[in-house]
């Protein structure tokens, strides 16, 4: 460090150079690595990719910081910086000794809220791929040969000219149907998820292209809603996405049946191009007429040989006759062996039923005669029980008459009702009864009664 000495005593004189260098060692010292926030202005990228800007406060105060960004930082950026942008810096505070101007060195860049919208973004995303929104399974292939496409993006969008543009020069035999929706702010998701619910429910088009231009991770926060990706993962139409410019990456991008790097890029995908359909058809219309002559001159080749064989139609019909000859040859064998197992069948049922009917007539005859040699000793069995048991019941009878009784000596005593008297203390003094013998009848007055202990009776069996 040079220093020039002179004047006052201890009078310290610095030189230019080494002044700016004291300023920036001491600056490097006293704040080291700093973060800063404030808007871009004058941004501008270098052809060796540094970038040079001015930061601002956004609050419009005076202040500005000039700002180097060299070009190992910039490739680190993950977004597209421009002017009015609020972003925030960390780097290390340096005098640009070539201007004698304060500068910061940047080393990062990141949109202000951009952090906190990132891990947002990963956070859901994580979620949603361990639900299987984004699984490969669940992507559809898009039709070859569309007859209508529907656009999901606002009317006002330069994506909708950019697709409607590329639409128009590849396929503009394609009819195009838009389905309006805000894609940016608060109102966003609910218009873009109203927006697909009508093209599935009315399910006009063919495929769909869910489209807006490029911005900040801010501007395009609509397309990583979860409702917005639910829609897109619901579809029933197969969907490209095409939002932002081929560095912006959101979350329809993921869910979407395909993703485009840009809205263009969505047209080109859904729409074959013109020159490739008109090639594709001039290949079928040959091949299809290629066809068309081959089965003309087989057809031609088989007209011909009916030709030949019309032109002899004594040989066909002298074929025909023939075959007539055989088939009625044919047919009267046929009716001659139908006859003649007939004929034998018929036999041998006649057979058949005489043995049968001889034999049933055979034993027929056996029964009569064991029946005729049974019948004239049928009765006389019979009779000569029924004449047993009955002179066995007139014994019995003959021993039970109560007159062989009063033959030997007994007498049947009744009262005036005629009722037996079996015991002395039946009748009274004066009491008239009748005494029945074996060969007649006497009345009685009783004079006296004269009671004793009963003895023991013979009973009418014993005194038989």
């Amino acid at each position: 460090m040079s220093m020039l000495q002179g004047g006052a005593p201890g009078r310290q004189i610095w030189g230019v150079a080494p002044l700016l260098l004291a300023a920036g060692d001491a600056l490097a010292a006293r704040f080291g690595a700093v973060s800063v926030r404030g808007e871009l202005s004058g941004y501008t990228r270098a052809a060796s990719g540094h970038c040079y800007f001015t930061l601002k406060d956004s609050d419009g105060a005076a202040g500005a910081l000039r700002c180097a960004m060299f070009r190992r930082a910039a490739a680190l950026v993950d977004f597209q910086p421009r002017d009015g942008q609020q972003v925030e810096l960390r780097g290390r505070l340096a005098v640009y000794e070539a201007r004698g101007e304060l500068q910061l060195v940047v080393e990062a860049m990141q949109q202000v809220g951009a952090g906190s919208l990132y891990e947002q973004f990963l956070r859901l995303k994580a979620r949603l791929e361990a639900q299987g929104l984004f699984s490969p399974e669940r992507k559809r292939p898009l039709p070859a040969y569309p007859q209508r496409v529907g656009v999901v993006t606002s009317l006002g969008a330069a994506a909708l000219h950019d697709v409607l543009t590329a639409l128009q020069r590849r396929a503009p035999q394609v009819e195009v149907i838009v389905y309006p929706s805000l894609v940016q702010g608060p109102e966003a998701p609910a218009s873009l998820v109203a927006a697909l619910q009508r093209a599935a429910q009315r399910q006009e088009v063919d495929t769909l292209i869910l489209c807006r231009g490029g911005g900040s991770l801010e501007d395009l926060w609509a397309f990583n809603d979860e409702r917005v990706v639910r829609a897109v993962a619901d579809s029933p139409i197969p969907l490209v996405c095409g939002v932002g410019h081929e560095t912006d990456v959101s979350l329809c991008d993921f869910a979407a049946d395909l993703r485009a790097p840009t809205p263009t890029a969505a047209a080109e995908l859904v729409s074959p191009a013109r020159a490739d359909s008109l090639d594709r058809l001039a290949t079928l219309a040959h091949r299809l007429q290629t066809l068309v002559h081959r089965r003309l001159d087989s057809q031609a080749q088989h007209l011909d040989r009916r030709a030949m064989q019309l032109a002899r139609p004594a040989q066909a019909l002298a074929r025909h006759g023939q075959r007539l000859q055989q088939l009625d040859h044919r047919r009267q064998q046929a009716l001659r062996q139908a006859m003649q197992q007939a004929a034998l069948g018929q036999q041998q049922a006649a057979s058949r039923l005489h043995r049968a009917l001889a034999q049933q007539l055979s034993r027929a005859q056996a029964r009569l005669q064991q029946v005729g040699e049974r019948l004239p000793r049928a009765p006389q069995a019979p009779l000569a029980r029924a004449d047993g048991r009955l002179q066995h019941l007139a014994g019995r009878l003959h021993a039970l008459d109560p007159g062989r009784v009063l033959q030997r000596g007994y007498a049947w005593v009744t009262g005036e009702d005629g009722h037996a008297i079996t015991s002395a203390t039946a009748v009274q003094p004066g009491s008239r009864i009748a005494a029945v013998f074996a060969d007649g009848r006497a009345d009685a007055v009783v004079q006296e009664v004269h009671p004793q202990t009963p003895v023991a009776r013979p009973s009418p069996d014993a005194a038989v």
